[in-house]
Protein backbone atom coordinates (compact mmCIF):
# COMPACT_ATOMS: atom_id res chain seq x y z
CA UNK A 1 0.00 0.00 0.00
CA UNK A 2 3.00 2.10 0.93
CA UNK A 3 4.39 1.93 -2.15
CA UNK A 4 1.21 2.13 -4.53
CA UNK A 5 1.14 5.72 -2.28
CA UNK A 6 4.61 6.61 -3.15
CA UNK A 7 4.09 6.04 -6.82
CA UNK A 8 1.34 8.10 -7.24
CA UNK A 9 3.07 11.18 -5.19
CA UNK A 10 5.59 10.51 -7.28
CA UNK A 11 3.47 10.74 -10.59
CA UNK A 12 1.87 13.97 -9.18
CA UNK A 13 4.93 15.35 -8.50
CA UNK A 14 6.44 14.48 -12.07
CA UNK A 15 3.21 16.30 -13.45
CA UNK A 16 3.93 19.38 -11.21
CA UNK A 17 7.82 19.23 -12.17
CA UNK A 18 6.56 19.19 -16.06
CA UNK A 19 3.94 21.94 -15.63
CA UNK A 20 6.54 24.26 -14.32
CA UNK A 21 8.98 23.44 -17.08
CA UNK A 22 6.70 23.61 -19.67
CA UNK A 23 5.71 26.93 -18.13
CA UNK A 24 9.40 28.33 -18.04
CA UNK A 25 10.08 27.29 -21.33
CA UNK A 26 7.07 29.40 -22.73
CA UNK A 27 8.13 32.57 -20.79
CA UNK A 28 11.67 31.95 -22.32
CA UNK A 29 10.21 31.50 -25.85
CA UNK A 30 8.12 34.65 -24.91
CA UNK A 31 11.25 36.74 -23.69
CA UNK A 32 13.13 35.90 -27.01
CA UNK A 33 10.41 37.12 -29.49
CA UNK A 34 10.86 40.58 -27.84
CA UNK A 35 14.19 40.58 -28.96
CA UNK A 36 13.31 39.67 -32.72
CA UNK A 37 13.60 42.82 -34.39
CA UNK A 38 16.69 43.58 -33.28
CA UNK A 39 19.92 44.02 -35.00
CA UNK A 40 21.88 40.65 -33.75
CA UNK A 41 18.53 38.33 -34.22
CA UNK A 42 18.99 39.69 -38.00
CA UNK A 43 22.82 38.51 -37.92
CA UNK A 44 21.51 35.13 -37.43
CA UNK A 45 18.36 35.31 -39.34
CA UNK A 46 18.97 35.74 -43.21
CA UNK A 47 15.47 37.22 -44.86
CA UNK A 48 13.97 34.84 -46.75
CA UNK A 49 12.00 36.02 -50.14
CA UNK A 50 8.53 35.22 -48.84
CA UNK A 51 9.33 38.20 -46.20
CA UNK A 52 10.01 40.89 -48.51
CA UNK A 53 8.84 43.01 -51.37
CA UNK A 54 10.95 44.56 -54.01
CA UNK A 55 10.82 47.31 -55.94
CA UNK A 56 12.50 49.34 -58.56
CA UNK A 57 11.82 53.15 -59.50
CA UNK A 58 13.36 55.65 -61.58
CA UNK A 59 14.71 58.56 -59.66
CA UNK A 60 13.68 62.10 -61.49
CA UNK A 61 16.76 63.37 -60.51
CA UNK A 62 18.94 61.40 -62.31
CA UNK A 63 17.31 59.46 -64.95
CA UNK A 64 20.58 56.32 -64.79
CA UNK A 65 19.43 55.87 -61.37
CA UNK A 66 17.55 53.20 -60.03
CA UNK A 67 16.43 53.14 -56.82
CA UNK A 68 16.01 49.46 -55.39
CA UNK A 69 13.38 49.54 -52.40
CA UNK A 70 13.42 46.11 -50.06
CA UNK A 71 10.47 46.42 -47.51
CA UNK A 72 10.45 43.62 -44.73
CA UNK A 73 6.58 42.21 -44.90
CA UNK A 74 8.01 40.20 -41.49
CA UNK A 75 7.22 40.41 -38.04
CA UNK A 76 10.93 39.73 -37.28
CA UNK A 77 14.35 41.43 -38.45
CA UNK A 78 16.03 40.12 -41.04
CA UNK A 79 19.86 40.10 -42.44
CA UNK A 80 20.81 41.07 -46.30
CA UNK A 81 23.65 40.43 -47.62
CA UNK A 82 26.04 44.05 -48.36
CA UNK A 83 24.15 44.72 -51.44
CA UNK A 84 21.78 43.00 -53.55
CA UNK A 85 23.40 40.56 -56.87
CA UNK A 86 22.49 43.00 -59.34
CA UNK A 87 22.92 41.93 -63.40
CA UNK A 88 22.08 44.27 -66.29
CA UNK A 89 21.16 42.07 -69.62
CA UNK A 90 19.25 40.96 -72.15
CA UNK A 91 15.29 39.85 -71.50
CA UNK A 92 15.50 37.75 -74.71
CA UNK A 93 18.33 35.79 -74.18
CA UNK A 94 18.43 32.35 -72.55
CA UNK A 95 22.17 33.14 -72.56
CA UNK A 96 23.19 35.60 -69.52
CA UNK A 97 26.52 34.95 -69.15
CA UNK A 98 27.11 37.96 -70.73
CA UNK A 99 25.24 40.13 -68.19
CA UNK A 100 26.78 43.41 -66.82
CA UNK A 101 27.77 43.34 -63.45
CA UNK A 102 28.08 46.96 -61.72
CA UNK A 103 31.09 47.83 -59.71
CA UNK A 104 30.35 47.79 -56.16
CA UNK A 105 32.21 49.57 -53.24
CA UNK A 106 35.36 47.93 -51.99
CA UNK A 107 36.66 47.54 -48.46
CA UNK A 108 33.84 45.65 -47.34
CA UNK A 109 33.52 44.84 -43.60
CA UNK A 110 32.10 44.97 -39.98
CA UNK A 111 28.69 43.42 -38.93
CA UNK A 112 27.80 39.93 -40.49
CA UNK A 113 24.46 41.50 -42.77
CA UNK A 114 22.70 44.50 -43.19
CA UNK A 115 20.18 44.15 -41.21
CA UNK A 116 16.02 45.06 -42.01
CA UNK A 117 13.84 45.45 -39.04
CA UNK A 118 10.25 44.85 -39.30
CA UNK A 119 8.20 46.67 -41.68
CA UNK A 120 11.38 48.56 -42.53
CA UNK A 121 13.14 49.16 -45.99
CA UNK A 122 16.41 48.86 -47.32
CA UNK A 123 17.33 50.99 -50.09
CA UNK A 124 20.47 50.50 -52.90
CA UNK A 125 21.06 52.44 -55.66
CA UNK A 126 22.41 51.13 -59.01
CA UNK A 127 23.30 53.92 -61.40
CA UNK A 128 23.26 52.54 -65.09
CA UNK A 129 25.30 55.54 -66.47
CA UNK A 130 27.21 57.30 -64.22
CA UNK A 131 29.36 59.06 -66.64
CA UNK A 132 26.23 60.09 -68.51
CA UNK A 133 27.72 59.12 -71.75
CA UNK A 134 25.55 58.84 -75.01
CA UNK A 135 27.42 56.77 -77.28
CA UNK A 136 29.78 53.71 -76.36
CA UNK A 137 26.86 51.62 -73.90
CA UNK A 138 26.39 47.74 -73.80
CA UNK A 139 23.49 46.97 -76.64
CA UNK A 140 20.71 45.38 -76.23
CA UNK A 141 20.48 45.57 -72.24
CA UNK A 142 16.87 46.26 -71.26
CA UNK A 143 16.47 44.70 -67.66
CA UNK A 144 17.81 44.78 -64.26
CA UNK A 145 18.11 41.34 -62.41
CA UNK A 146 17.88 41.15 -58.49
CA UNK A 147 18.75 38.67 -55.80
CA UNK A 148 17.64 40.90 -52.55
CA UNK A 149 20.45 38.88 -50.69
CA UNK A 150 23.61 37.13 -52.67
CA UNK A 151 24.98 35.12 -50.15
CA UNK A 152 21.78 33.37 -48.87
CA UNK A 153 19.01 33.36 -51.72
CA UNK A 154 18.90 30.47 -54.43
CA UNK A 155 18.94 31.76 -57.95
CA UNK A 156 15.55 31.16 -58.19
CA UNK A 157 14.30 34.00 -55.85
CA UNK A 158 15.90 36.24 -59.15
CA UNK A 159 13.19 39.12 -59.14
CA UNK A 160 13.43 41.02 -63.14
CA UNK A 161 12.22 44.14 -63.86
CA UNK A 162 12.71 46.30 -67.39
CA UNK A 163 14.75 49.03 -67.72
CA UNK A 164 12.50 50.70 -69.80
CA UNK A 165 12.64 52.85 -73.30
CA UNK A 166 16.22 54.28 -74.16
CA UNK A 167 18.19 53.48 -71.00
CA UNK A 168 22.07 53.83 -71.93
CA UNK A 169 23.89 51.35 -69.75
CA UNK A 170 27.86 51.83 -69.34
CA UNK A 171 30.17 51.05 -66.39
CA UNK A 172 27.19 50.78 -64.20
CA UNK A 173 28.31 51.01 -60.22
CA UNK A 174 25.92 49.81 -57.37
CA UNK A 175 26.14 51.19 -54.03
CA UNK A 176 25.34 49.33 -50.38
CA UNK A 177 22.26 48.43 -48.58
CA UNK A 178 21.40 51.72 -46.28
CA UNK A 179 18.28 53.03 -44.53
CA UNK A 180 17.62 55.81 -46.69
CA UNK A 181 17.89 56.61 -50.83
CA UNK A 182 20.21 59.83 -49.92
CA UNK A 183 23.16 57.57 -48.41
CA UNK A 184 22.56 54.93 -51.25
CA UNK A 185 23.27 57.18 -53.68
CA UNK A 186 26.05 58.68 -51.94
CA UNK A 187 27.50 54.73 -51.34
CA UNK A 188 26.86 53.82 -55.17
CA UNK A 189 29.30 56.86 -56.12
CA UNK A 190 31.82 54.69 -54.41
CA UNK A 191 31.78 51.92 -56.08
CA UNK A 192 34.92 51.32 -57.48
CA UNK A 193 35.26 47.42 -57.50
CA UNK A 194 34.28 44.84 -59.61
CA UNK A 195 31.61 41.64 -58.32
CA UNK A 196 32.77 38.48 -58.01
Amino acid sequence: MKSVLSSASALLLGAVALTAFQSGTAMAATGAGANSDSDSYAYSHPCSMQQLSVQVFNTNATPSRRLIEVHNLGANSCGLSYFPLVHLGNSHSADRSHDVKPLVPGGLGGAPAYPVHAGQTAYAVVDLNPSGATTGSDSGIDELSILPDGDHMPNADTLNFPLGDGAVVLSPKLGLYRDNSGDAIASAAEADTPQS
